[in-house]
């Protein structure tokens, strides 16, 4: 074929087929590679760029009421302004106020925060200042503010207490701060030092010494400031005056009293001393029995990450810094356990994955080994390996890290990737046979451009099947969003690649034929190889279907059986036999137990409690170490950034990290171990009256819960009643477990009311009573040591520990009047014994109650154990009896005029997923449309094309059902790749259908030969992608994609190589002009 009548794909091959360029670009594509896996940063999941801000505001004093009022309702109303935010959360407690702002997925960092901060600081009316609240605080949270190692420092003597391991692990903090790439080194536990002031009531009264004047002689004594220069002596002299208060002696000498003409000394009224404070948390460090099965004092430094650093660079660094410092830094007799290391398994993730990509491309490879043969192979095996290596540089630019996703992105592109390189070195190969007389030279340009055409529209039509996914919203959108867009970028490349490297390479590498068995070359239907093997099963097949008298009965039959087919796979869903769930949970090697003790638990019993948790952990064979923390939370994961359990700080609260023995040395899944403990830890927490729940790393984005039903209502009081009924109806649904709701238990309060009449008689201040009373019980940080430490060091005014529980010790203070005397707090302090006040939940403006689950079992998607609570649910009723109206997808519009139900959690983010998939697989098949309609010029065989695609029914839902595997997004974006997938068998059968009638063929006969010469390359590309998918079968995430790939392919292909001909037939066989060829050929 002349230059001239060639079509782009095979200008470009008889361009690149001797071009010197041609070898530079593969060895510059392949270096592209090499660099790209060098300089990726590695990590195990994408990070999702979700940026929230918890904005607190203090209110000393203030009830529920005037929180919410004064505070939360007004901040809600000056935060829901800030363009780019998704939700307005807030909770109002006792003397505070928690917003917190949830920006959109995407929005950047900087830009979210400078909204935040603009935004309430031109809105800073909104607190009076006389209101009595303080400067509002604004901690931002991000994906970054996830450890991605944590240390717990311990001792296995009883030397080193928990606040000695604090100091060691202060002390280590900057040398680990030295690292390049951390973010933020934090010690969480101990008990942090401070000189304790405790007062003694009653040598404070015989000295005539109030809390206050305690306070005033701290201030004052800690004063030092510089007076500048004196000239003396033609000299210039520095003056400074102080000097600042710089240990705890400095301070047990302060006189602050003169009582009949004596000092009186704060050593006189009270003991000082300097060391940790009374205990608000406790960090202990667990072994297993294999172990010793032992607990000892702990602390945790947990590091962080810089944005855009490399998790295994960066935590491999902070662990050699650490082994340096042992010895030096770290006593000897204090152990380092490392008990985070994301970096470490981020590594172990894409080493694994990187191995299976490498199978999978040798796979391919030896697939065309046997079918095509070594030479072809070879060509192949190289075009597979530039295309990943140069996609890989791609993902790189594009800002994708290797990850889960972006790497399992391309383990199952490898079917598609090779897809191209496939169909020209097949056809090549095929042109060979046909023409074995003609040189390589001749034959290349000609057999490319043959396939060239469709292939180009192939692959398009792949690409606009997955593209569109890229667009996904929520939190989903970015976690999978490395697949369509690697997927296309490699399918552009492969293209490339197919055109420019894979004939030069053919040039080379394929053997020139012998001419003695030349077949005509104007045969170009002729079959070989696989093909002539499957001539008389395709003959055998058609026959019946395009037979004049019984062809039109036999085709009825034949879309008859193909729709049952597809009926029956559509009902498996609803029968149950393939369950729906969002994503499986992972194999990991953590998870945590979550303790929540009654309000007004004391910190010693909580940690009795996890204690005997702790116990019974210690016997389970798979756990390897546990943290627990009592009064405090552990390093947050992912799923803690969302549900904000960097926020648990109460002596109620408690959590254990549970660190698991490695995969390769233990045969269940964690989640199965999670699932088999959960029964025995929560008898524990009964026995306790603590609710337990265990909380997985979730296999994607996290939610709230799992299962979240929100109680909107117009008063609090019918919010509580709804809300309890509906616990009520989750604890009696089977499966669901782990219930919690966002009330508190009763629990007793007291408050001390000052009379302010008598007060006033007596020439007291209110402000005076109430700060007397703060600093004895809460404790105040009256002044700072001047001490050189990298945490200031407080001077802690407060009664002794053993008298907190005293209430005669604490109204025993007493107050300076106006007139000198002192007045006994008792003397103007009314007791009253109340309950505390439940905290108030908004969201998006609007106050609610949530009840929160999860789903374990059989059916452990949280879908069905919705679902199976609604009949319950909607025999609930209202005060005014009547049923609560449920929501699915949004909160009710008017929430003060009938109680609703918004179900949250899983759900939403479900719904949402699957609600913009399925947009972009209808997004897709229009684009699909569109460009076949531009490629055949025609409005009905872009239909016959398309008309595969549900077909995929018949192998991705059974092949889910054989399994016993849900259909998870991941097997949605399956189905969508199969679309594309199958369209592209579909046009190289139409159009070589079309060439062959063109070139004179009768039209029964082409309809054959079309499937017989094109069964070898779709079989290959099918088995090719199906090969690339087996390697993935056994990823509990991305099972889905691998079997709606496997079985969706592997019916699909052999159906499509029968209903496409067919189809076409039935279309065309009375409108043959319409084949005729229009100019050149398309």
């Amino acid at each position: 074929m002349s230059s001239n009548h060639l079509g782009i794909s095979g200008r470009i091959a008889a361009l690149f087929q001797q071009a010197q360029i041609t070898p530079l670009l593969a060895l510059m594509a392949l270096l592209l590679g090499l660099f790209a896996v060098g300089v990726t940063p590695r990590e195990e999941e994408p990070q999702i760029n979700v940026t929230m801000a918890n904005v607190l505001v203090p209110f000393p004093g203030a009830s529920v009421r005037d929180v919410e009022q004064m505070v939360a309702i007004p901040a809600e109303q000056v935060l829901s302004k800030i363009a780019g935010i998704e939700h307005v959360y807030s909770v109002s407690r006792p003397g505070l106020a928690i917003m917190t702002v949830q920006f959109k997925v995407g929005v950047p960092r900087i830009d979210a925060l400078v909204r935040l901060h603009d935004t309430i600081r031109e809105n800073t009316d909104w607190l009076p200042a006389g209101l009595g609240t303080l400067e509002p605080l604004i901690k931002p949270k991000g994906i970054d503010d996830v450890p991605i190692l944590a240390l717990t420092l311990h001792s296995k003597g009883a030397d080193h207490t928990a606040y000695d391991l604090e100091r060691v692990a202060v002390s280590m903090e900057s040398d680990l701060k030295r690292v390049n790439g951390t973010r933020d080194v934090v010690t969480l536990g101990g008990p942090r030092r401070a000189v304790r002031v405790e007062l003694d009531p009653a040598r404070m009264n015989a000295n005539g010494v109030t809390v206050a004047d305690l306070r005033r002689a701290l201030h004052s004594a800690n004063m030092g400031m510089p007076l500048g220069e004196a000239i003396s002596g033609n000299r210039a002299v520095w003056v400074e005056a102080g000097p600042f208060l710089e240990s705890a002696q400095d301070v047990a000498d302060l006189v602050v009293q003169v009582s009949n003409g004596k000092p009186v000394f704060m050593r006189d009224v009270a003991r000082v001393q300097l060391g940790p404070l009374p205990a608000t948390r406790y960090v202990w460090h667990g072994t297993a029995h294999s172990e010793g099965g032992q607990e000892h004092d702990a602390v945790t430094i947990s590091v962080t990450k810089k944005a855009g650093e490399n998790a295994i660079d960066v935590a491999r660094s902070v662990l050699q810094r650490v082994d340096e410092l042992k010895g030096s830094v770290i006593p000897d007799d204090v152990e380092v356990v490392v008990t985070r290391n994301y970096g470490e398994t981020a590594n172990d993730k894409a080493k694994k994955l990187i191995q299976k990509l490498l199978f999978a491309t040798a796979s391919v490879v030896a697939l065309v080994f046997f079918t095509l043969g070594r030479r072809e192979a070879a060509i192949v095996g190289s075009a597979v390996i530039l295309t990943l290596t140069v996609t890989l540089f791609a993902s790189w630019a594009w800002g994708f890290t290797l990850n889960r996703v972006s790497l399992f992105a391309l383990i199952f592109s490898i079917g598609i990737l090779v897809d191209d390189a496939i169909v020209v070195v097949e056809n090549i190969h095929r042109h060979q046979q046909l023409n074995p007389g003609l040189p390589l030279l001749q034959i290349i340009p000609g057999a490319v451009d043959e396939v060239g055409g469709p292939t180009i529209l192939a692959t398009l039509t792949v690409i606009a099947a997955l593209l569109p996914m890229a667009f996904v919203s929520g939190l989903m959108g970015p976690y999978m969003s490395p697949i369509p867009i690697n997927a296309s970028m490699g399918m552009v490349l492969s293209l490339a690649i197919a055109f420019v490297v894979t004939p030069w390479l053919s040039r080379l590498w394929m053997k020139p034929h012998d001419a003695t068995h030349a077949e005509p070359s104007n045969a170009p239907a002729a079959s070989t190889g696989l093909s002539d093997r499957l001539r008389p099963w395709f003959e055998k097949v058609f026959a019946p279907l395009l037979s004049e008298r019984d062809g039109p009965r036999n085709r009825r039959y034949m879309g008859l059986g193909i729709a049952g087919l597809i009926g029956l796979s559509v009902l498996l869903p609803a029968t149950g036999l393939v369950l729906l769930k969002m994503l499986p949970f992972d194999n990991k090697s953590e998870f945590q137990v979550v303790v929540d003790m009654p309000v007004g638990t004391p910190l010693e019993e909580t940690a009795a409690t996890l204690h005997d948790l702790g116990a019974y952990l210690a016997t389970v064979p798979e756990v390897s170490h546990y943290q627990a923390y009592a009064g405090t939370a552990a390093p947050i994961n992912f799923n803690g950034l969302v549900r904000q359990y960097y926020l648990r700080s109460a002596s109620e609260m408690g959590d254990i990290q549970v660190n698991l023995q490695d995969k390769a040395h233990r045969k269940a899944q964690s989640h199965a171990i999670a699932t088999r403990l959960r029964p025995a830890l929560q008898e524990i927490g009964q026995r306790h009256n603590a609710n337990v729940k265990v909380v997985e790393v979730p296999p994607g984005p996290p939610v709230m819960a799992p299962i979240v039903a929100e109680i909107y209502g117009p008063d609090a009081e019918t919010r509580n009643q709804i809300t309890q009924a509906v616990r009520e109806v989750f604890a009696r649904t089977p499966g669901v477990v782990d219930i919690d709701d966002t009330r508190i238990a009763s629990a007793p309060r007291k408050v001390y009311r000052v009379d302010r009449h008598k007060a006033s008689l007596l020439g007291l201040s209110q402000a005076d009573i109430v700060a007397t009373l703060h600093s004895a019980l809460s404790g105040e940080s009256a002044s700072f040591l001047h001490d050189a430490s990298k945490y200031p060091t407080p001077t802690q005014l407060q009664l002794p520990a053993a008298l907190h529980g005293n209430e005669d010790a604490l109204l025993q203070l007493s107050a300076r009047s106006t007139t000198g005397k002192l007045v006994p707090i008792r003397e103007v302090v009314q007791v009253q014994n109340v309950l505390r006040e439940q905290p108030v939940f908004r969201k998006d403006l609007l106050p609610m109650d949530m009840v929160m689950a999860d789903m374990a079992g059989a059916i452990d998607s949280p879908l069905y154990g919705m679902f199976s609570m609604r009949a319950e649910i909607q025999k609930i009723r209202t005060p005014d009896g009547l049923p609560v109206q449920e929501y699915f997808i949004r909160p009710p519009g008017d929430a003060w005029k009938q109680v609703a139900l918004k179900w949250d959690g899983e759900w939403q983010i479900t719904y949402e997923t699957f609600r913009d998939m399925g947009a972009a697989y209808a997004v897709g098949l229009v684009l699909i449309y569109l460009l076949v309609v531009a490629q055949f010029g025609s409005y009905v065989t872009p239909l016959i094309i398309m008309a595969p695609i549900p077909l995929t029914l018949i192998g991705v839902m059974p092949g889910h059902a054989l399994l016993s595997a849900p259909f998870t997004a991941t097997s949605m974006i399956g189905m969508i790749a199969l679309a594309g997938i199958i369209v592209r068998n579909s046009i190289l059968l139409v159009d070589f259908i079309q060439l062959q009638v063109r070139e004179g063929m009768p039209f029964k006969e082409a309809i054959v030969n079309s499937a017989v010469t094109r069964a070898q390359p779709i079989i290959l590309t099918g088995l090719a992608a199906m090969l690339g998918a087996f390697f993935i079968l056994d990823d509990p995430i991305f099972n889905g994609l691998a079997i709606s790939l496997i079985f969706g392919i592997l019916v699909s292909t052999v159906l499509t190589l029968v209903v496409i001909p067919t189809l076409y037939f039935m279309a065309y066989q009375g409108r043959l002009h319409h084949l005729e060829p229009k100019g050149n050929t398309p």
